[in-house]
């Protein structure tokens, strides 16, 4: 009988054993501190004015051996909007140029509506864009065509950019002649945003 009541005890000390280990309610978990990575810190917002300038150099092309290249530089002013991982925008350029097409032509001006779009990468901005462009001569006059290019922006600061923009401009029959003009432009830019 003695050893009947071992037994007994024996298995009741197993079997109350977890329960004497402590409180059967889960501890609570502290909230640890995890370092922002990457893609959790959080991009700069693009939502605003801007207005800066540009430089670069011109590429001309005609149907009618009217060709050139020179600098080309002038003003840059716009709005964007951030939407998040996107930007979306719209803006205006008007650059000077001088450049020597031949037969005493040359490109004085060039003034573009555009608008753009583009991917936000950090504190960057890679986008397209494409709009209305007009380009006057000395001779040939002025005429309307369009462009469409792309280019990336890094924002140093909250409020100051820099970047660079390729643009391809087609001019067809410029000025209601049988000249058809393609100019390509290489820009550096640098923005002030307010």
């Amino acid at each position: 009988m003695l050893r009947t009541i071992s037994y007994i005890a024996a298995v009741l000390a197993v079997a109350a054993a977890p329960a004497l280990a402590g409180s059967n309610t889960p501890a609570e978990v502290e909230p640890s501190l995890v370092p922002a990575t990457s893609s959790q810190s959080s991009s700069p917002d693009w939502t605003g004015f801007y207005a800066g300038g540009q430089l670069g150099y011109g590429d001309v092309n005609s149907n009618a051996a009217l060709n050139g290249g020179d600098a080309i530089g002038g003003f840059t002013a716009g709005y964007d909007y951030d939407l998040g991982q996107w930007v979306v925008g719209g803006g205006l350029d008007y650059d000077f140029a001088d450049i020597g097409l031949g037969a005493g032509t040359s490109l004085d001006s060039i003034w573009r509506a555009k608008l753009r779009g583009g991917y936000k990468i950090g504190d960057g901005l890679l986008y397209g864009t494409a709009g209305y462009a007009n380009a006057d001569t000395n001779t040939l006059g002025s005429d309307d065509g369009y462009f469409v290019g792309a280019g990336y922006e890094h924002l140093i600061s909250s409020n100051f950019g820099v970047g660079g923009e390729v643009l391809y401009h087609e001019f067809n029959n410029f000025n209601g002649t049988a000249t058809d003009i393609e100019a390509t432009t290489y820009q550096v830019r640098a923005t002030f945003r307010f």
